[in-house]
Formats: C-alpha cells, sequence, structure tokens
C-alpha cells in the first residue's frame, strides 16, 4: 500500500502594482491549537519572491496561519502609510494532503491569495 507524502508548505508572494516578485517580505507560520497559534517557522521571501519549504519539516494536519508582513515591504517600496499592514491567511491541511502551495498577490490597496500548485 503506498502511502500519500507529508504535506509541506511553500509560498510566492507577487507585487502585482510592480508586476514583479515581492522580495523580503517577512513570513510567519503558526499552527491553530484551540484559540491559541503555535509558532512553527518563520522565513523571508527571496529574490524571487519564493520560500520553497517553509519550516523545512512536514506539516501535521491541522489549520494553520501565513502571516505576511505586508507593511514592512510596502514602506520600502514608497508607501509611507501602507493601508495593509499584515495578510493573514488560515488555512486547513489534511493528513497526507501533499504540497500546499499559498500565493499572495499584492498590492498597495488589495490582496488575492488562493491554493496554487
Amino acid at each position: 500500500m503506498q502511502t500519500s507524502p507529508a504535506p509541506w508548505l511553500s509560498t510566492h508572494v507577487l507585487d502585482v502594482e510592480r508586476g514583479q516578485p515581492a522580495a523580503g517580505v517577512s513570513v510567519a507560520l503558526s499552527r491553530r491549537d484551540g484559540d491559541s497559534l503555535v509558532p512553527v517557522a518563520a522565513a523571508e521571501t527571496g529574490p524571487d519572491g519564493r520560500i520553497q519549504r517553509l519550516g523545512g519539516e512536514p506539516l501535521a494536519g491541522g489549520v494553520y496561519q501565513l502571516a505576511f508582513d505586508t507593511a514592512a515591504y510596502l514602506r520600502r517600496h514608497g508607501h509611507a502609510a501602507p493601508f495593509l499592514q499584515r495578510v493573514v491567511v488560515e488555512f486547513h491541511v489534511a493528513e497526507g494532503g501533499g504540497h500546499y502551495h499559498v500565493p499572495l498577490l499584492l498590492s498597495p490597496y488589495s490582496c488575492t491569495s488562493y491554493r496554487g500548485s
């Protein structure tokens, strides 16, 4: 019997205003435990706007949050008082769910996220 690979996570941030990958965005991953959040990993997007494997370890099934520090990134690119301070995406990881890719499309006044491939 073949087992599914343990879930793991990647992300990619694109600055749609500038039409470029968003390098240097701090991203924190936490796991929900009841009403609490337990930190799992943190990293910064590279020059291509990606984090290939956040935390490096397989994820247990459960509810997770990705928190993107968008304000610091937007300030570095000329937005003195950014509307978006932090973007938080909460999602469910299934046991044996394989690869989870959670991209963020970002502009100074809006964002979109989805489960990518």
